[in-house]
């Protein structure tokens, strides 16, 4: 029997009828967003048949190599999106400048932030990838989006969520009432409810970061590391070491698992003193997600979501997940990094 099973179309639609005022227009947008998440999902699937994979010899305005397959989920999701009328600007991480809207579509009332394809380095050896979008509404008084619509705190967020290209092909997202989560079944082509209302545990036993970057880190951070490593059955440590490069299959595992995924600023690279991770593309969603699972995303002095974005690229560290561990963080950077400063409320 099927009539218990809930697509992402109809749990949209229901949440919808729950605001008597809602015009639809948020419903429509993320409805789109699922449909582009399907045929992305096809191309990545089957990436390695049709030689999509690799690299197309651009460099993008990070300065990191564009992988084919970035370039076609970037035109999916924008083609999927760009005549709706539910937008009125978009900002992409592939994209130096915002993307208007063309002039011959109508312009809506939200403004999107999205990395395509997150974790593309990883394509070539077919590991879990995925797609990262955050809404806002538009603030900006003229006809069309401007950029200050995506320049907004991540704590006004309408709607944040990802998909993940992994064994199965998952959509995460949350309208600010919780998060729940949908499966492709790509024998009916649909996104099938499989988690409903995650709420991440709020210690865990898992710690993701890239340790190559050990010797570049705060004496904060480091110590924080060795306390991870340390045995003491009271706080149930040591924790396991999971890290897979990919920020939305290292946040997807602890979103359902709990633990700390930290990716914290450190000295390597000049140019990016903050850390690698881009605020409005990466940090500012998923921090939108995680709090809403009853979690916590922090720069290592307070919420990622208060930050205010000073422009499309911004980077900031990110330490993401289970809300005790991540206060743990915090509590370490304040008293070995912070001696002297005043402590953050």
């Amino acid at each position: 029997m099927t009539h218990g099973i809930t697509t992402i179309e109809r749990h949209i639609l229901e949440h919808q009828r729950k605001y008597p005022d809602a015009t639809g227009d948020l419903t429509g947008l993320l409805q789109n967003i699922a449909l582009a998440a399907k045929i992305v999902s096809r191309e990545v699937n089957k990436a390695g048949l049709i030689n999509i994979l690799g690299i197309t010899g651009e460099i993008n305005v990070q300065g990191e190599e564009v992988m084919k397959l970035d370039n076609y989920a970037q035109t999916t999701f924008y083609n999927a999106l760009d005549h709706t009328g539910h937008l009125c600007v978009m900002a992409s991480e592939e994209e130096a400048d915002i993307i208007p809207i063309p002039e011959r579509f109508p312009a809506g009332k939200y403004a999107m932030s999205i990395d395509p394809l997150d974790g593309s380095s990883n394509i070539d050896v077919n590991v879990s990838i995925g797609t990262i979008f955050s809404i806002h509404r538009k603030i900006s008084r003229g006809p069309r989006g401007t950029a200050a619509d995506v320049l907004q705190i991540g704590r006004e967020q309408v709607a944040a969520g990802y998909i993940i290209y992994g064994s199965s092909t998952m959509m995460v997202y949350t309208t600010g009432n919780g998060v729940s989560g949908f499966t492709l079944d790509p024998s009916v082509g649909e996104f099938l409810l499989s988690h409903p209302n995650i709420t991440i545990p709020k210690r865990g036993r898992i710690y993701s970061c890239n340790e190559g970057n050990y010797r570049y880190w705060s004496d904060g951070i480091k110590k924080y590391i060795k306390y991870l490593q340390e045995e003491d059955p009271e706080t149930r440590r040591p924790y396991t070491a999971r890290y897979i490069g990919s920020l939305v299959a290292d946040f997807h595992r602890n979103l359902l698992k709990g633990g700390v995924f930290l990716y914290p600023a450190d000295n390597k690279d000049p140019k990016k003193p903050h850390g690698k991770l881009r605020l409005l593309y990466e940090c500012a969603p998923m921090g939108f997600i995680v709090e809403q699972a009853g979690g916590y995303a922090s720069t290592g002095t307070g919420s990622v979501l208060d930050v205010e974005p000073m422009d499309l690229h911004q980077r900031v560290p990110l330490i993401i997940g289970s809300t005790e561990d991540v206060k743990d963080v915090e509590r370490f950077i304040r008293e070995h990094d912070l001696v002297g400063e005043p402590e953050s409320k």
